[in-house]
């Protein structure tokens, strides 16, 4: 067991208050990075009615998103190794920004292939925020409580992702004549310009909000890890594998096949309570319902941060996954609103499945945390494999398509009752 360093935890001067006011400034970035995430889920139909896409097509710019984690997240970990957490995040902040302006020349010529390059930049840059803010919320305590100090911070990122869809289903959506529409209503070549344009005032807004937080934790000062710690962990590292900690080895594809499970049913959400089979109501009306998913989910991380304080993170984690697993079957079979209540309810299985297991896999790691949150960022990547499910929606139809949903769900109940124990665990990095 690797003892703690010297001089690595909190000092003095670190008053209680002012982790108070870290932790503050890091809700923010959660919420945000939420709320663009999700914005995403009412731009896609938004998208696929302006480009006149199929489910593959659409899904695939999803998929674009989610390979900017694949491609930036580890070189976000060493950056952060060299530059620190605090210039780390407001880099990703400005990267976000720039990513937003970049949607303005996407919605104005219209273009497909800048749309996708804009949405790539801003995923780059939550990647960094990711790879950053996750571990430093975990350190930002006392080590047995970050299973609840993370779900609860990413409980602000439901928050995030529960206004999103308003925000959207306002500004885009309900603006728009595809938005405004039944499905399968042909637009003409007219009205799909005008709707291209109608992204143009969302991510400007979104562009100032980002410029602004920037500002304010650049102005900011953060706990930042101990010198000794950090020359500590540079010598450690050498002699240390990650693959010596099977929940750490097994937390990244769980991650990745969660991620698989969320996006692949945020991102289909509108396009499945839209069909006549199920509630058959306007992309507009759909974006409500699902406010009411990520409304789930943000009640589910309130109430994780509190109750994993109480009980076994893990065997918390499993109860979550069984309850989604049963909710998923629901949505994959019943036809009408009862698959649509099916569908929302998963949001609150899947509230705290990202926080638990990240917490869970970077426990013990020591050293190590920067590098084994970067592969866990990385695996956010399985976000892109939403495009097999918008395959398999083509080929075997948009609700069979869920059965892909419910086999992700079993595989995290796997890793809460086995994958998540953790071997050669070290004494975790605290904040200086």
């Amino acid at each position: 067991m690797r003892q703690p360093v010297e001089g690595a935890g909190p000092s003095a001067t670190q008053a209680p208050g002012k982790y108070r006011r870290a932790f503050a400034l890091l809700a923010s970035l959660f919420f945000m990075w939420g709320f663009i995430t999700v914005i995403n889920n009412t731009l896609l139909p938004h998208l696929r009615s302006v480009f006149d896409l199929n489910y593959t097509q659409t899904t695939l710019i999803e998929s674009v998103w989610f390979i900017a984690y694949a491609v930036a997240s580890m070189p976000s970990a060493f950056l952060i190794e060299r530059i620190g957490y605090k210039k780390a995040i407001i880099v990703g902040l400005g990267v976000m920004a720039a990513g937003a302006l970049c949607m303005v020349p996407a919605a104005r010529l219209p273009s497909y292939g800048i749309t996708l390059a804009a949405l790539f930049i801003i995923a780059c840059g939550i990647a960094l925020l990711q790879v950053a803010a996750n571990p430093y919320v975990a350190v930002l305590g006392p080590p047995e409580k970050s299973e609840s100090r993370l779900t609860l911070v990413q409980a602000f990122n439901s928050m995030g992702t529960f206004f999103a869809p308003y925000f959207g289903g306002y500004l885009i959506l309900s603006r728009t004549v595809g938005g405004t529409v039944k499905e399968g209503t042909i637009l003409s070549a007219e009205q799909r310009l005008a709707d291209a344009q109608a992204t143009q005032l969302p991510y400007i807004l979104v562009a100032i909000v980002l410029a602004v937080i920037a500002v304010v934790i650049w102005r900011s000062s953060l706990p930042a890890m101990g010198d000794d710690a950090k020359r500590a962990n540079a010598e450690e590292r050498k002699k240390l594998s990650l693959w010596n900690h099977r929940n750490l080895v097994l937390g990244v594809p769980a991650i990745f096949i969660y991620l698989i499970a969320e996006i692949g049913v945020a991102n289909l959400f509108i396009s499945f309570v839209t069909l006549p089979e199920i509630a058959h109501i306007t992309a507009a009306q759909a974006s409500t319902y699902l406010g009411f998913l990520w409304g789930g989910m943000m009640v589910g991380r309130f109430a994780g941060g509190v109750i994993i304080q109480k009980f076994n993170p893990a065997r918390v984690l499993a109860c979550f996954a069984s309850f989604a697993f049963i909710v998923m079957l629901g949505a994959a079979t019943l036809h009408g609103p009862v698959a649509m209540w099916c569908l929302v309810a998963v949001g609150l299985g899947h509230s705290i499945m990202f926080p638990a297991i990240f917490a869970l896999a970077i426990k013990g790691l020591g050293p190590l945390t920067e590098e084994g949150s970067g592969l866990l960022v990385t695996a956010i990547a399985g976000g892109a494999l939403v495009v097999v499910q918008g395959w398999l929606a083509d080929m075997f139809g948009l609700q069979n398509s869920f059965f892909l949903t419910v086999a992700c769900e079993l595989y995290v109940l796997f890793y809460a009752l086995w994958g998540s124990k953790p071997t050669n665990a070290m004494a975790d990095e605290r904040l200086a």
